[in-house]
């Protein structure tokens, strides 16, 4: 079998295994627990009402993961919506793939706050576009900002492969 057949075969498995992994300790403890996904959409809300303020909006948050402007609530930030899967994908995409481990230590941690900071700006863009243009608002989260999320994901990993994989020999 020649070398890339089996680097394919190996990101294969390495990513079933992963993925396996993760949906046992999300479904087993960090899904019912709660606390992970509450945290974390707490705080994407919150981020997004502070990124909001510094452009120079009344933004807040009510219930901690809703996000208000002018005291309406505009956006609820959800298990689904907060980044957590996004995160996991990610990383399991990079320990998957070909590459040093010194490097994945930096930047699996980079990619996430990266990913972190999108979603923030994702969540703030679909607030103010709950206010100037209510009625795109479910199109703009199931598409748009879907594949920008997404499309940034990708250019994230195609940067892991560009810099930091060998070619096969």
């Amino acid at each position: 079998m020649d070398t890339r057949k089996r680097q394919l075969i190996r990101f294969g498995l390495l990513s079933l295994g992963i993925y396996f992994l993760w949906l046992g300790v999300y479904e087993n403890w960090l899904g019912p627990d709660h606390r992970l996904d509450t945290e974390l959409s707490n705080n994407i809300a919150a981020g997004s009402a502070l990124t909001l303020r510094l452009i120079g909006f009344d933004a807040g948050t009510a219930s901690q993961h809703i996000v208000t402007i002018a005291g309406q609530q505009v956006v609820a930030v959800w298990p689904p919506c907060n980044g957590l899967v996004l995160y996991a994908l990610f990383t399991g995409f990079v320990l998957a793939f070909p590459g040093p481990a010194k490097s994945k230590l930096w930047f699996i941690p980079i990619g996430i706050a990266a990913i972190y900071l999108i979603n923030i700006l994702r969540v703030a863009a679909l607030a103010l576009n709950h206010v100037y243009a209510r009625g795109s608002v479910d199109f703009n989260h199931h598409y748009t900002f879907t594949f920008i999320v997404y499309a940034f994901i990708l250019l994230l990993w195609g940067l892991w492969v560009r810099r930091f994989t060998q070619p096969a020999v």
